[in-house]
Order: structure tokens, then C-alpha cells, then sequence
């Protein structure tokens, strides 16, 4: 597949603070690539140089063959690319119709608009007033605005944050619709459900450095370590993380989860240990390990 997005040690500071340091990947026609991490990791500032709506100090960026940094590529590139912003300011008098017949007519495709309503299912919002629409139908009008001119690539900052687990998972089924149809899109956020579920690839960051990129399922069999859940009120935590092979325990009222190096020598130490000391213990599962694991994993490899 063709690269669309190429950056090369992009680099990035304010001040004394290195936002973006050294940061490179690609992302291909048609997929879903993420840029994933904690606020204050630097994935804002990235996808803003992406944009053009902010100036490297170095590196490389190319997106669609064009360079953001340049005055004469990034006229051509407003064209092709389509950005919903994590706080994207709209009147709140400003009827749904109004807004999407405004932005409309910046890029003459009113012909396309009745399309965009009715993949967005926003029939009947549009006399709504911006205002008193929740904050999913909000995302679902600013993305709306977003992709009114057809882009070939479209970026979304934080496009779930704040909202409801109901309108996030509506919200995933939009943008996937829009994959569907062509559309390759660049998406950051700080939830690693959302990353897991909506992305093919995914650029976990932390300080500004990628501290892992790749296949979500692909990163997650190479963390190589499993978990074990349970309930209980009366295990001692002090014993089981003494056990051999157990890496970290968490407990949290009556839930105890184990990260392990051996899923099944720890299930039968850990089973043994609560039979010998009459523990009682309900709903003993395998869990497989999840991104927001592999991020503390790193983390602690990183700090180790």
C-alpha cells in the first residue's frame, strides 16, 4: 500500500520542553493508524505539524507528497485533508443546516452535503441549534464539516473525549464507515480501548517518542505475559506476589488481578495457596493482557 503520511525525525520544542522528539512512521492509503498516549505526550502537537497548523524544528513530514512547513504545499494540501479539532467552535444560535450549508459553500459541494446527512443520520438535527445537541451529536456534526469536501485524509484529534461509552462506540461506527469508503484517517486519543477497537495501527507515545508502533493484536502478543482474575475478600497479597513466576498483582476491594510469565504454574500456585489457607475465591478466569498493560509495561522497562 502506498504511503500517504511519512514523517522522519520530526522534532518539536517549547522552551525547555521537548514536545515531539525524533518521532517517525508512516501511514498507508485507506487505514485507520492511531497516535496513542497520555495528555502532554505530544500527539497534538504532531498531528497540528501534519496540518500545517504548526512549524517543526526539524525533520521530515510529507502528507500526500506535500510538506505541511511549506506555504505554496500547504494551500494545496487544505484541498485533500479534512481536520476535526478536539474543540472546534461553533455558534451556539447556529442551526445544524446553517453550519453544514456555511462550510458547504467554502468548497462549493452542495451537492454532496445531503450525502454527508444521511451517513451522519442527521436528518433530524438539522434544525437543532448547536447548543442543545449532546456531545455525540456534536462530534457528529464537527466531523460532518470535516469531510463536506471529501478528503482524501482526515485527522481527528480526540474525537471521543467526554463522551458517553454509548455515543464513543456510535461514534467508531462512523468512522469506520468512513474507512469503508476510501478514506484513510489519522485519529490520536488517550483511551486504549478506543485505540484497540478502532485502529489497524497504532504509534503508542510518551514524552514525545514512540515507545511502541505497530498491529494493536500484534503488540499485544508480544507483550508475553497473561493475567489472572478473580474475586475474593480474603486472599493476602503479600503472599501471592511472593509466588514464583508472578510479575504484579493488583487488588481493588474484592478484585485481584496477577500479571504472570506463566499463566499456568501461577493458576495452580495461586489455586493450591487458597486451598491450603481456606480462601475463598469466585470467578477465576485467563485475561489477555490489554494496550493500557502494555503501556505501564513499557513504561516500567523504560524507567527500569
Amino acid at each position: 500500500m502506498p504511503h500517504v503520511i511519512e514523517v522522519e525525525g520530526l522534532m518539536k520544542q517549547y522552551g525547555e520542553t521537548r514536545a515531539v522528539q525524533g518521532i517517525s512512521f508512516t501511514v498507508e492509503k485507506g487505514e485507520i493508524f492511531g497516535i496513542v498516549g497520555p495528555n502532554g505526550s505530544g500527539k497534538t502537537t504532531t498531528i497540528e505539524i501534519l496540518e500545517g497548523l504548526r512549524k517543526r524544528d526539524s525533520g521530515k513530514v510529507h502528507v500526500l507528497d506535500l510538506d505541511p512547513g511549506k506555504e505554496s504545499d500547504r494551500y494545496q494540501l487544505n484541498k485533500k485533508i479534512g481536520v476535526q479539532f478536539q474543540d472546534t467552535s461553533i455558534q451556539e444560535l447556529m442551526k445544524v443546516k446553517e453550519a453544514l450549508n456555511l462550510f458547504a459553500s467554502f468548497y462549493n459541494t452542495h451537492q454532496e452535503l445531503k450525502a454527508i446527512i444521511e451517513q451522519l443520520h442527521l436528518e433530524d438535527k438539522l434544525n437543532s441549534y448547536f447548543k442543545d445537541l449532546s456531545g455525540g451529536w456534536k462530534q457528529r456534526v464537527t466531523l460532518a464539516l470535516s469531510v463536506l469536501h471529501q478528503p482524501e485524509i482526515v485527522f481527528l484529534d480526540e474525537p471521543s473525549m467526554g463522551l458517553d461509552p454509548q455515543a464513543r462506540r456510535k461514534l467508531w461506527e462512523v468512522i469506520h464507515t468512513l474507512k469503508e469508503q476510501g478514506t484513510t484517517i489519522l485519529v490520536t486519543t488517550h483511551y486504549m480501548e478506543e485505540a484497540e477497537k478502532l485502529c489497524d495501527r497504532i504509534a503508542m507515545v510518551y514524552d514525545g517518542r514512540i515507545r511502541a508502533l505497530g498491529k494493536p493484536n500484534v503488540l499485544l502478543e508480544d507483550l508475553a505475559t497473561n493475567y489472572l482474575a478473580f474475586e475474593s475478600f480474603d486472599v493476602d497479597p503479600d503472599v501471592l506476589i511472593a509466588l514464583p513466576s508472578v510479575i504484579h498483582m493488583e487488588k481493588s476491594r474484592n478484585r485481584v488481578r496477577i500479571q504472570t510469565e506463566n499463566l499456568q504454574r501461577s493458576a495452580y500456585l495461586v489455586l493450591k495457596e487458597c486451598e491450603e489457607r481456606d480462601w475463598r475465591v469466585t470467578a477465576f478466569r485467563f485475561e489477555r493482557g490489554t494496550l493500557d498493560d502494555l503501556f505501564v509495561h513499557l513504561l516500567k522497562e523504560r524507567s527500569a
